[in-house]
This record gives structure tokens, C-alpha cells and sequence, in this order.
């Protein structure tokens, strides 16, 4: 009779792991996974970066008009002029988080670091983990496996540029260490991101100050109508207050390093 051949190990059997069955140790692996790479690198604060992964540089605008037929469909040339007005949401975007980059890194004796972070894909992602690293500062990408979409630009720091396949487990790496967070125009992804984060503020259940900035007024009193929020009845007055709305790089910088230095402290969550 031949010798029974013992499986391998449970945690290294690849069909068991990947089987509903294991559903919570591939969730608990997105937890503790980029907890150890946070306490490796001394990662104890962030300044997250939302918005949308469609907008581009201005030199990538500007090319795509330019090589444009010379008498382009009229609906083409106007959405080329569209994406090249909206390129300058991705100027902004690298220029803001360079300056804070700069900003973090000559505080003097000081372990808070506020290292850049973003949802690790192209745009306006991309334009903020740029930003910090032509600064030469680190940066995050909390990358979540999408289809159709590009997943970890080519700024992020290596060893900080991570992958998920939980929304709600990127999200809350998102938040756990962020002392700020700044949002630009996006799609569903941003403001279901945005929203997740006021709620939790709302109900006190994020404890910590998070100064927020919404970038763009032009896009946020077109896109939400926060007066009629509050004259409906569904918010009140100081939820208003959770969030300001800026429209330049340095509005935004000078409001968030003012309150960053003066209320991040206190428990997470």
C-alpha cells in the first residue's frame, strides 16, 4: 500500500485561500499587509488625494489637439479643447502636493511627515504622487484592482505602492492615517470616496480633525448643490463647515498647513 501523500499547508494552498471559505484572511491580509509596510517605512501621516483618473497633464492635452486631424469632427475638437480646460485641475494637483512636500520636509524636529497619497491609478492620482516625488518625497498609491484601468503610475514609491481588491479595506487605509485630505473633480469614485469620509466625521466616528478642501468651485457648486442640502433639511449648518472649497494652489496650501499644525492630534478613530 502506498504512502499517503500529505496536502501542503493551508495558508499556503492557493485554491484554499483563494475560496470563499478564506474570504476573511484575504481581508485581514489587507489590513495587516500595509500596516507592517506604514510601520517599516515610519508612515504615521498622510495627506490624501482624491479625484479623477480621466483628467490629463496639460502636455498631454495639448498633444492630443495638436495631432488632432486639422479639421476634426466639431465634437471631437470641442471635447480635445474640454480636456485641455480641465487639464489644469492636474497642474494644480502636482503643484499643490509638491508644495506640501516641500513644506513637510523642512519642519524641523518633527516625526510627522504627511507623505502624499492617492489611489495609485493615472490623473489626478498620478498628478499628486508626481508632485511628491519631483519634490523627492515619498509617496503612496493604495491601488485598487479595476477593470479597464491603469493601476500603480510610475511616481509612486516602490515599496509604498500597494494593491487591494477590497474597496472598504483601501478606504480605510485611506483614512486611518490622513491628517488632510484634498478633492478634486471626479466621478462616482470620488464622491462616493468624499462622502464616505463626511460621514464618518458627521457621526464622530473618524474622532481625529481632518481639514478637507474641496478643489474647484466651478465643479462643486455644479455638482453639489449644498445650499439645498441644508434648505431641505437633510444636513445641517455645521455639517457645512466639515469641508472648504478652494480655487487656488495657494488658498488650499496656506488653509491646510494652518490647520494641519494645529489640530491633527487625538485618537484615529
Amino acid at each position: 500500500m502506498s504512502e499517503i501523500q500529505p496536502k501542503k499547508h493551508f495558508y499556503s494552498d492557493a485554491e484554499f485561500y483563494t475560496s470563499p471559505e478564506a474570504r476573511s484572511l484575504r481581508i485581514l491580509s489587507e489590513y495587516l499587509g500595509p500596516r507592517q509596510r506604514f510601520s517599516r517605512n515610519h508612515i504615521e501621516d498622510t495627506i490624501v488625494f482624491f479625484g479623477s483618473a480621466r483628467l490629463v497633464s496639460k502636455q498631454k492635452a495639448e498633444q492630443a489637439l495638436k495631432k488632432a486631424s486639422k479639421s476634426p469632427s466639431r465634437q471631437m475638437r470641442k471635447k480635445l479643447e474640454h480636456d485641455l480646460t480641465m487639464s489644469q485641475y492636474y497642474e494644480d494637483s502636482k503643484a499643490l502636493a509638491k508644495k506640501l512636500t516641500y513644506w513637510s520636509k523642512k519642519r524641523k524636529n518633527s516625526k510627522h511627515r504627511y507623505i502624499i497619497t492617492s489611489g495609485g491609478g493615472p490623473g489626478i492620482m498620478e498628478a499628486a504622487n508626481r508632485g511628491a516625488s519631483e519634490a523627492k518625497g515619498l509617496t503612496i498609491g493604495l491601488n485598487i484592482t479595476v477593470p479597464h484601468e491603469q493601476s500603480g503610475n510610475k511616481w509612486l514609491t516602490p515599496e509604498l505602492c500597494m494593491e487591494f481588491h477590497y474597496f472598504f479595506m483601501r478606504k480605510f487605509w485611506m483614512a486611518y492615517l490622513a491628517k488632510a485630505l484634498v478633492v478634486f473633480p471626479g466621478g462616482f469614485g470620488t464622491l462616493d470616496e468624499l462622502m464616505e469620509i463626511l460621514t464618518l466625521i458627521q457621526t464622530k466616528k473618524i474622532k481625529k480633525s481632518i481639514p478637507i478642501v474641496l478643489y474647484g468651485k466651478n465643479f462643486w457648486d455644479n455638482t453639489i448643490n449644498w445650499e439645498y442640502l441644508l434648505k431641505a433639511g437633510t444636513v445641517s449648518k455645521k455639517d457645512l463647515d466639515l469641508f472648504t472649497i478652494c480655487d487656488s494652489v495657494e488658498d488650499a496650501f496656506t488653509f491646510l498647513t494652518t490647520k494641519i499644525t494645529g489640530t491633527h492630534t487625538g485618537p484615529n478613530f
